[in-house]
């Protein structure tokens, strides 16, 4: 793809849910594409807006519905990204509202790109719509899903509602099963998985650091440039190329809260750590080890870039300048 062509400058995009981790680095990812003046970061909170310097920024709760179609209608938005989400840690203690952000959301956005015949609709999905009894080693796209968490049964069932919006009205939303995702241009949101962000910051201010995952738990994990590249590389696929519309599995590496310290000590010898397992200890155990996304790699053409020890040595050497900007 032309990220200066004619067709992409045309588009308008807004980005609901932007101020979060994937958000924030996928809305500069959008903008360096489509320019600033076509990319609209929106997110709940008016002071997350204040790091969205190059592009257009809107205050927007994805439940004000008035005003959410009113934007749409105004500036003849042509995509979205709906990330806004209540993640699974923190879905676990308001399960209910949860629920009720998670899937209200996707089905108002689902219901206003059927209504304004938009062009696409990102929403990510993820490991969590698999639970205890999927296969934990090499995950098959296709298996027993019976997510124990509020989080991952909103995104089961958001998946469903995607393919019955594209095989039903012929909406082209497309979607991606996340694994764990690490960066440091953000902090850590209230995932299970968000140990292995707030690791290097601890490592980089000489702190102890205390995991709530057992040193032997394997989980999936993508670092964020991996994964800005994988969603705009399924956004930017032809539409016969994406095959699968509940979601697809995506992957890069496995490892464990032992494994990711280990590669840390090369760079911070003096580093220390310790296990106390939490609740999220039994949301990590629902969750697989590892993740097949051959469908991936074969429909569109997904390869990932970094290893462990590639990404630590990156993280370590870009986020002390940003901690001091931050």
């Amino acid at each position: 793809m032309d990220p200066g062509s004619v067709i992409y400058l045309m588009e308008r995009i807004l980005i609901i849910g932007s101020a979060g981790q994937l958000g924030s680095e996928l809305s500069l990812a959008l903008t360096e594409i489509y320019g600033s003046d076509n990319v609209i970061a929106s997110d709940i909170n008016p002071g997350n807006l204040k790091k969205f310097d190059f592009c257009r920024t809107q205050v927007l709760d994805v439940m004000d519905k008035e005003k959410v179609r009113k934007l749409i209608q105004e500036e003849n938005v042509k995509q979205i990204y709906h990330l806004a989400a209540v993640l699974s840690a923190t879905g676990e203690k308001n399960p209910l509202f949860a629920w009720h952000l998670n899937m209200e959301s996707l089905l108002f956005i689902l219901e206003l790109a059927k209504e304004f015949n938009m062009d696409k609709v990102y929403w990510p999905s993820s490991i969590a719509v698999f639970g205890p009894n999927t296969p934990k080693v090499n995950t098959p796209q296709y298996c027993v899903k019976e997510p124990n968490t509020v989080y991952g049964i909103s995104k089961q069932a958001g998946e469903r509602w995607c393919e019955y919006y594209f095989q039903k009205f012929g909406v082209d939303v497309r979607s991606l099963r996340y694994p764990g995702l690490i960066g440091y241009k953000s902090l850590p949101g209230g995932g299970t998985t968000d140990y292995a962000v707030d690791i290097y910051h601890k490592a980089i201010a000489g702190e102890h650091f205390v995991s709530f995952l057992k040193e032997d738990s394997y989980l999936p994990m993508m670092y964020m440039p991996d994964a800005i590249k994988a969603t705009l590389d399924l956004m930017h696929a032809p539409k016969e190329k994406v095959k699968i519309r509940s979601s697809y599995n995506l992957a890069a590496i496995s490892f464990s809260p032992k494994e990711i310290f280990e590669s840390i000590k090369k760079h911070y010898p003096n580093f220390t750590i310790g296990y106390e397992p939490d609740f999220r200890q039994a949301i990590a155990d629902s969750w697989p080890d590892s993740i097949d996304d051959s469908r991936s790699r074969e429909d569109w053409g997904w390869k990932h870039d970094y290893d462990l020890g590639k990404m630590t040595a990156d993280i370590l050497t870009n986020l002390p300048e940003y901690m001091v900007n931050f």
